[in-house]
């Protein structure tokens, strides 16, 4: 029956897909105000085809904020990052820069106004990262970062990416961290059904030091870690 679940959510959500980044294009190109309802759309395709394809509920716990601020989620599938414009209001993303290569999803990337993350990046590369987030601040969207730089298994604790801290330090912004639980419904090719907790945590003050500010965000994305998805 998984299989067959999974079947169907993946004949569903990317034939969602081909449809709406074509629409993503045109709107890109030639009606940039359309982009984000699109996007939008795009990612609550997803939750849809989750909820009634692969029998995945997702509950969200906890309050966003009413201002820009930087949001520290959990990364332990694909199913943050897809969800992610659909759960917060125009977020700027930090995404890898690779990605901005893709045929289609790069040019859209770009127009919504995803930030690129360079690894191994120089200095220059840096501040042009820097430069762009505080850009998407002024423009009144929060930030969203995956800490731990890369996708980690449920239960397992990563160290987070010293890069974070120095976009809290830049930005003068407030963190809330987000636990997501996704990992043992969504990770695998084949889904299992179940809820996916998405928890915000409470805010942390800006001008804090690196340690305090490390310590908070690794505890508060990590606290569903020993909540099995039911």
């Amino acid at each position: 029956m998984n299989l067959l679940r999974s079947i169907a959510f993946y004949v569903g959500f990317y034939a969602a897909t081909v449809w709406l980044v074509s629409h993503s294009l045109i709107a890109a190109r030639w009606a940039p105000h359309r982009l984000d309802p699109v996007v939008r759309r795009w990612a609550r395709s997803h939750r849809w085809c989750l909820r009634h394809l692969a029998g995945i509920q997702v509950r969200e716990e906890g309050l966003q904020a009413d201002h820009p601020v930087i949001y520290a989620l959990r990364h332990e599938s694909f199913f943050e990052a897809i969800d992610l414009p659909g759960l917060l209001k125009r977020p700027a993303v930090f995404a890898k820069r690779e990605l901005f290569d893709l045929p289609g999803w790069g040019r859209v990337a770009s127009a919504y106004g995803l930030v690129p993350v360079y690894r191994d990046a120089g200095a220059s590369s840096l501040r042009d990262m820097l430069a762009q987030a505080k850009r998407r601040v002024k423009d009144g969207r929060p930030l969203a970062i995956f800490p731990e730089g890369t996708r980690t298994p449920h239960g397992v604790i990563a160290p987070l990416r010293p890069g974070f801290v120095g976009i809290y330090k830049v930005t003068g912004l407030a963190i809330i961290p987000v636990a997501v639980n996704s990992g043992p419904l969504y990770r695998r090719w084949i889904k299992r059904p179940g809820t996916i907790t998405i928890r915000f945590g409470e805010p942390i003050p800006p001008g804090l030091p690196r340690d305090e500010v490390e310590a908070r965000v690794l505890a508060a994305i990590n606290v569903l870690n020993e909540v099995p998805a039911s």
